[in-house]
């Protein structure tokens, strides 16, 4: 039996029909996020219907935001101002007549790796997913950590500097500082512009701040980062190592590995995999 996996970004939504750790069709449009909640859910489901088939018997979804799981609850999607309170899993599930399955889209990753990825062999790791905004799904021995409200690993939402790491440690930071898009200066980077590789490592130094407050707190084995802005890795990496150079413990800097995320189907497999529980 196949389930679908769906990942719901602040500019994006892709469906994969998944057979174990086999990608099998994939599906993606644009989320007109300043679109009222209705217009947003007709794009998703449209997305998900255009991997459907009869061998269909989940779907897994991922959204980027507080998730009651239980209930399928979204709250307050922060890059989709419309989605205050959505009811997904009951609106899913009303209009597709098979079980759904909701949660934060970075658990989803984490959950992806845990399953079918680098986080396979480990114990305990936080996933970071790194695009419009940024967030963590956290693993401890093996099991996904979700915090009493389901809000575990909303580390963009941290106090720092002016605002929070999500300005800083996202996309948001080269659209809010430097006005123009990540993805046009990570072009620029590999033509070997010098202003635009500085600027990575500017990017670098902010989420190597971030993940030192992640080893704080979480200590993890490994920390695996995803998400758009992980394709950068090579031209930010440097000013990563020079954030943790100011890590108080640096033997446990010396026993962290990093690593970027090798399947650009993770998060979907991970959502897909949400649909386990009902087997």
């Amino acid at each position: 039996m196949s389930f679908i996996g769906v990942d719901i970004g602040g500019t994006k939504v892709r469906a994969v029909r998944v057979l174990g750790d086999i990608s099998q069709a994939h599906s993606n449009d644009l989320i007109p996020n300043k679109g009222t909640e209705n217009e947003v859910l007709e794009v998703i489901k449209r997305t998900i219907q255009n991997v459907l088939n009869k061998n269909v018997k989940g779907i897994g979804v991922g959204v980027p935001s507080l998730v009651d799981s239980e209930l399928g609850i979204v709250y307050d999607v922060q890059n989709i101002p419309s989605w205050k309170k959505v009811n997904l899993k009951n609106i899913l599930e009303s209009f597709f007549n098979i079980p759904v399955f909701i949660n934060n889209d970075a658990n989803c990753f984490a959950l992806g790796e845990l399953n079918y990825g680098i986080g396979k062999n480990l114990n305990s790791f936080v996933a970071l997913t790194i695009g419009t905004g940024i967030a963590g799904g956290i693993i401890i021995e093996k099991k996904i950590y979700n915090g009493s409200n389901f809000g575990a690993g909303e580390f963009g939402m941290l106090s720092y500097k002016d605002d929070n790491f999500e300005s800083y440690c996202s996309g948001q930071f080269f659209t809010k500082k430097y006005n123009s898009k990540g993805e046009n200066l990570f072009n620029l980077a590999k033509a070997g512009n010098k202003e635009s590789i500085k600027i990575f490592n500017e990017f670098g130094e902010h989420l190597g701040n971030l993940i030192n407050h992640v080893m704080y707190t979480y200590d993890p084995d490994e920390i695996i980062l995803g998400g758009s802005v992980s394709k950068s890795y090579d031209f930010f990496k440097i000013g990563i190592s020079r954030s943790l150079n100011k890590y108080a413990y640096q033997n446990s800097i010396s026993n962290l590995n990093i690593n970027v995320s090798r399947d650009q189907d993770i998060p979907v497999k991970g959502a897909a995999s949400l649909c386990l529980k009902c087997l």
